[in-house]
């Protein structure tokens, strides 16, 4: 069973910065694409930064520039360190990985979710 922990959401103040960490554990053949969601209250999930195993990234117009994402594979693990952060950046922040596992004599790809992690800016 594969499971996503997150963890560094909080509050800040705006200009402030915050470090989110999301690690994967399990039964874990490899990672593909690893990606950061966020969701505002009576808001859609939106898409805030992705990176593949090669470690390409691509960012919402909203955060480039003051976000990045990052990723160690040796430990599983996918980063976004957030910087001058706005009251608009409040949110609950998903991670989310598509990852491979051995089951039987079969190989699975599916998309995981972590549990979310709030983060709150004030202005």
């Amino acid at each position: 069973q594969v499971q996503l922990v997150e963890s560094g959401g909080g509050l800040v103040q705006f200009g402030g910065s915050l470090r989110l960490s999301c690690s994967a554990s399990g039964s874990i053949l490899s990672i593909n694409t690893m990606n950061w969601y966020r969701q505002a209250p009576g808001k859609q999930r939106d898409l805030v930064a992705k990176i593949t195993s090669w470690g390409t990234t691509n960012y919402a117009d909203s955060v480039k520039g003051r976000f990045t994402i990052s990723r160690d594979n040796a430990k599983n693990t996918v980063y976004l360190q957030m910087n001058s952060l706005e009251p608009e950046d409040t949110a609950v922040y998903y991670c989310n990985a598509h990852i491979q596992t051995y089951e039987g004599s079969n190989i699975y790809t599916r998309a995981y979710w972590g549990q979310g992690t709030q983060v709150t800016v004030s202005s």
